[in-house]
């Protein structure tokens, strides 16, 4: 039987945008382009006789803006959104605002030479298209303000080699995320307590985002969040989410962890990488560590989960139900990396259970 193929919604009030997505998807055997539509008025006319199973939005439109329209679309009939405009660049006020709405992925669109922009994105916006169709969307309510050679963790970091830690009672957490990870990760942080262990993040997120990001949880927050930087000091009560289009490693200094941010190559097709920061956690910190893997598609942190686990680390992964997209958590449960998997509700619970007990043993 003949998959069907992901049918697919452009709105954009640009002419020459429409028509150069409609060639780029156009061109992926596994999508169809249902129609177009110059502003958000138009689009609802369309949904009103056949719904698409994506829609690609832009957010700078007449008559009514794609943010309100994406308010509108997720309160109404909630359907996976992808935004691509030029308004979420560097990580704008406007992508966070999209993503608390519900879009599943951002796509950002330089304001110029936007065609050539767009066709090198091409790959990036047919991922994010599939990324989408798989989506869970659910209603939003109202809340707090060419592809490449897939490398794995070696490209950056060596194998672990099992050896004994050094003791410490200093424990420390890493969280691996993607597509629906923006909104799940500031629910985990946002139940955190002050007094929590420091968490290392890799969030996939373009150049120019994460700083934006870590600025907006540390607003939320009981704990500190912020962009790691090279070669400071992990603390507790601290949250570091890794810079956009660089590796982040955790390293050992004596009884201290400090961050490594690190060029190089994508692994798991993803820079930062999930699994090359699992597996700087399974070299340094062993059963110090625990490693949870959280909504996302593809593989990234599978491998690194494993390796966490095999050297003593504690590990975790989010379950089907809570996921926008249950894919990294996934494939670390088939690859037995995931000790327990949780409801994303629980996260905050099992990661401070685990702190505590940590500190219990220690005193004895």
């Amino acid at each position: 039987m003949t998959k069907p193929k992901i049918r697919v919604l452009i709105v954009d009030d640009s002419a020459s945008v429409r028509q150069i997505m409609t060639s780029i998807l156009g061109e992926d055997p596994d999508i169809e382009i249902m129609g177009t539509a110059a502003d958000p008025f138009a689009a609802a006319r369309r949904l009103q006789n056949e719904l698409p199973d994506v829609i690609v939005l832009d957010i700078e439109m007449p008559r009514m803006d794609g943010l309100t329209f994406l308010r509108k679309i997720m309160a109404q009939h909630p359907i996976p959104v992808v935004i691509c405009s030029a308004a979420t660049e560097q990580g704008s006020q406007q992508a966070f605002e999209a993503l608390e709405a519900g879009a599943v992925d951002i796509v950002p669109k330089p304001r110029v030479d936007t065609r050539q922009a767009l066709l090198e994105a091409s790959g990036r916006l047919r991922d994010a298209v599939k990324s989408a169709a798989r989506a869970r969307v659910r209603p939003r309510a109202a809340r707090r303000p060419m592809i490449e050679k897939k490398l794995t963790a070696d490209a950056i970091i060596p194998p672990p080699v099992e050896t004994r830690t050094r003791p410490t009672t200093e424990r420390i957490v890493c969280i691996g995320a993607s597509t629906g990870g923006t909104e799940a990760l500031a629910d985990v942080l946002e139940a955190l307590p002050a007094d929590s262990p420091g968490i290392l993040i890799v969030q996939h997120m373009p150049p120019g985002f994460t700083a934006a990001f870590a600025r907006r949880l540390d607003g939320l927050c009981a704990i500190r969040v912020k962009e790691a930087e090279d070669g400071e000091v992990v603390q507790a009560g601290c949250a570091y989410i890794a810079p956009g289009a660089r590796h982040m490693l955790l390293q050992r200094m004596g009884v201290r962890y400090h961050i490594a941010i690190k060029e190089g190559p994508p692994v798991s097709r993803h820079r930062p990488s999930v699994d090359v920061l699992f597996r700087s956690a399974a070299q340094h910190a062993g059963p110090n560590a625990l490693g949870v893997i959280m909504t996302g598609m593809g593989d990234d942190g599978a491998r690194g989960l494993l390796e966490m686990r095999k050297l003593g680390a504690a590990t975790r992964a989010q379950n089907e139900e809570s996921c926008v997209v249950f894919g990294m958590p996934k494939e670390a449960i088939a690859l037995g990396a995931a000790e327990k998997v949780l409801p994303l509700d629980q996260i905050p619970r099992e990661i401070l259970k685990w702190h505590h007990a940590g500190h219990a043993a220690a005193a004895h």
